[in-house]
């Protein structure tokens, strides 16, 4: 909904936003869009290879495209993301919603768990991963302005508020929502509320003061939260609704490698699989990404590395 809204707010704004569905604008929420800018709106049907090629024509003609469909759909037609898109830099926004688990019942077909993977080693691509209402509106505010290829990974189920209406979105500037010594938790979209919740029960429970950081920007990534984070706690932990290959935990283990860090990275993610149908909330309980999963998780490989709880700043074991 917050998507929907926001989208017809840049379309007055921006005259050049012009809008591609895929057969989903009821779900996409750009009928929204459709409503309030008919003659700016384009079905293209269950065509997404069409749709995107023609978006990044509209780009080149100098037109800001969004175009939208379930995350697992639109990433699926690649070779026009690849070549029309980001090889010739064509400022087009893709859209992917009702990614990962949350998408729930409708099962494994339409479950984007591979989706960050594959649009982040694409040169030229931006990838963003609002965490609530605010910050998915502030992030279309960005977008509409910018002329980068991008995509807009969008969850499907609701989540808390956790920015004010003051908010302000910094693109690449991972924030801060929860300080901590002993363990940072890299979370991005939906699972942020599900990692706070997590912190405080480490905190009030184990003793463990953890450090929650909000990754709306995958690439490019702040690679200097990371630096601050690896040098003030001894063990980081990243968690996404997306397979534990290649999303998040890879952009930020690569980082760290780069960076010659020895502060030790716990990736937690969707195991090796294709998903199945369910209650998001079930599916969330199955793969450990509720609050008490990556709870359980933070704390055994804490406790398992003989860390000891301080409460105070750490120093990185050399």
């Amino acid at each position: 909904q917050s998507f929907g809204e926001a989208l017809v707010e840049a379309g007055k704004e921006h005259e050049n936003i012009v809008v591609l569905s895929c057969d989903l604008k009821g779900a996409t929420k750009t009928a929204m869009f459709e409503k309030e800018f008919p003659e700016r709106f384009y079905e293209l049907g269950i065509a997404e290879a069409n749709g995107l090629s023609t978006a990044a024509g509209l780009a080149l003609g100098g037109y800001r495209p969004f175009i939208s469909s379930f995350g697992a759909f639109i990433t699926g037609r690649y070779d026009m993301i690849r070549q029309s898109i980001c090889d010739n830099q064509a400022g087009v926004v893709i859209v992917g919603t009702h990614a990962g688990l949350a998408i729930g019942k409708d099962g494994a077909t339409q479950m984007g768990l591979e989706d960050i993977a594959l649009m982040r080693v694409l040169p030229n691509m931006t990838v963003i991963q609002p965490a609530d209402d605010i910050e998915t509106r502030k992030a279309v505010e960005y977008l509409a302005k910018d002329d980068k290829p991008a995509y807009l990974r969008l969850c499907r189920q609701p989540v808390p508020a956790m920015n004010g209406l003051d908010y302000k979105f910094e693109f690449g500037k991972a924030v801060i929502l929860r300080d901590g010594y002993d363990m940072t938790i890299f979370a991005s979209g939906g699972t942020v509320p599900s990692a706070l919740e997590a912190a405080n029960y480490l905190s009030t429970t184990e003793g463990i003061d953890a450090r929650v950081v909000n990754v709306h920007t995958i690439k490019p990534f702040d690679r200097q939260m990371l630096a601050r984070c690896a040098h003030e706690t001894p063990l980081m932990m990243s968690v996404e609704d997306h397979s534990y290959k290649g999303g998040l935990g890879g952009e930020i283990a690569e980082s760290l490698v780069g960076m010659g860090t020895r502060t030790p990275l716990i990736i937690h993610g969707v195991p090796d699989v294709f998903g199945e149908s369910g209650a998001p909330e079930d599916l969330y309980r199955k793969y450990d990404l509720d609050a008490q999963g990556i709870a359980k998780r933070a704390s055994r490989e804490y406790f398992r590395r003989g860390l000891s709880v301080i409460g105070t700043e750490h120093s990185v074991a050399q």
